[in-house]
């Protein structure tokens, strides 16, 4: 194992309050579909799937939104955008208790495209921060705090809400505690493009730049296999997040939903602990196989203590999924496009959320929290093994073009370009 990786990224200059900040600035924007969920279910007396259908709104709105915030970023740097999106979220939450469902699903769409940015924020900041050979090991660091975030903001919006009685002031409270996010990431400013660079940086610079052509060459076919699987793991964490509340609810335990969260994160970062210190890590793709088939059990359980120890195996595969996905993108486009690709990362997680929430919900108000699992567990494995078999193809591909490099040089030069494909 190697945590000599992880101290090196911790002794960068100025890395440990980047982290601290990060870790602040998330935990608002980690309660939100939690709060709207609960809001919708408790106080509006309507299902899991109209639940879902208006957080899938909100998400579909992050979804539009996130690549051109990235490409903002890229243009014109955080701050522009953070005061921007941080006075939308500050008065979309603040209004939500007073719109009628009809009203409040268009606007849902529309302010989750101007939701405040952190995630594709703090990423794009990292890879300007970190050389690459250890961005694995800072983005494993990253969803650790991801998960740290999720075990108090979720946590926290079903304590005020179970001991309010209801979920207006709950929701208003989360649109200052966003509009705050914004304004601590405004006053600290994070840097979003690297430092000029020598040696090996400029040579990897280099040929990072060699994939830019006019237009869309950095949009590969390797970058859409990340993208699916950012989109797969977040429909499986998503249907999670629903079918926990609706176990809880179902056994009239749903005041214990906290516990579960904060030990489904809690095995989450373990597993992204184990991730970043692992010499060889397991590919993307077969994390997500692992994701899905472990998240299969978690509608199954029949009390808060059994889900629980049901969520541990899957949660322990999380962490390390996103950060992988997280890894393959910052390596897959030119550095003068992250933003834009960290935008479309963003997209592709909350694209998931989008599909997932409303998908386990169809099946919940039809069945149970249990055959919603597993439909959405089988739904999210066969992508995984659509993408291990998109990989091994991949490298034939990739053997017969060094094959016919070595035995005709300059025919395959002529028809070669430089491109990255990410096979884990």
């Amino acid at each position: 194992m190697h945590l000599a990786r992880y101290k090196s990224v911790l002794a960068l200059p100025g890395m440990r309050t980047f982290m601290l900040v990060s870790l602040i600035a998330r935990i608002p924007t980690t309660a939100w579909s939690t709060a709207l969920t609960l809001s919708i279910v408790l106080d509006r007396h309507r299902s899991y799937a109209q639940a879902g259908a208006a957080t899938a709104a909100f998400t579909i709105g992050l979804a539009a939104g996130s690549p051109l915030l990235g490409r903002a970023v890229d243009r014109h740097g955080a701050r522009p955008v953070l005061l921007l999106t941080g006075l939308v979220s500050l008065l979309f939450w603040n209004a939500v208790p007073m719109l009628p469902y009809a009203v409040l699903l268009p606007a849902a769409a529309f302010c989750g495209a101007l939701q405040v940015p952190v995630m594709t924020l703090v990423r794009q900041s990292l890879a300007a921060r970190v050389p690459e050979s250890a961005r694995r090991q800072a983005y494993s660091l990253d969803s650790m705090g991801v998960e740290m975030a999720f075990m108090v903001g979720p946590a926290l919006a079903v304590l005020a809400i179970t001991q309010l009685g209801e979920a207006t002031s709950t929701l208003r409270v989360l649109g200052f505690g966003i509009g705050l996010s914004a304004a601590v990431l405004y006053a600290y400013n994070p840097r979003t493009t690297a430092k000029p660079a020598t040696g090996a940086d400029v040579a990897d610079d280099a040929v990072a730049s060699s994939t830019e052509t006019a237009g869309t060459r950095w949009l590969t076919p390797g970058l859409a296999l990340i993208l699916a699987v950012g989109t797969a793991c977040c429909i499986i964490l998503a249907a999670t997040d629903v079918a926990i509340v609706a176990v809880l609810r179902g056994h009239g335990e749903i005041t214990w939903a906290g516990v579960v969260v904060i030990t489904w994160c809690a095995a989450s970062m373990l597993g992204g602990f184990v991730h970043g210190a692992m010499p060889r890590p397991l590919p993307m793709t077969v994390l997500l196989l692992l994701l899905g088939a472990l998240s299969m059990v978690v509608g199954t359980a029949g009390t808060w203590w059994v889900l629980c120890l049901a969520v541990i195996p899957a949660g322990l595969a999380c962490a390390p999924t996103i950060a992988s996905t997280v890894d393959a993108v910052s390596r897959a486009v030119p550095a003068e496009r992250r933003g834009a690709a960290m935008g479309l990362h963003s997209a592709a997680l909350t694209a998931g959320n989008a599909i997932g929430a409303p998908l386990i919900g169809v099946v919940i108000d039809r069945s149970s929290p249990g055959w919603g699992m597993v439909a959405v567990g089988s739904l999210v494995a066969l992508i995984a093994l659509a993408g291990i078999a998109a990989q091994a193809t991949a490298r034939r591909r990739a053997a017969a073009s060094a094959r016919m490099f070595l035995e005709h040089p300059e025919s395959a030069a002529s028809s070669s370009h430089a491109a990255y494909e990410p096979v884990s």
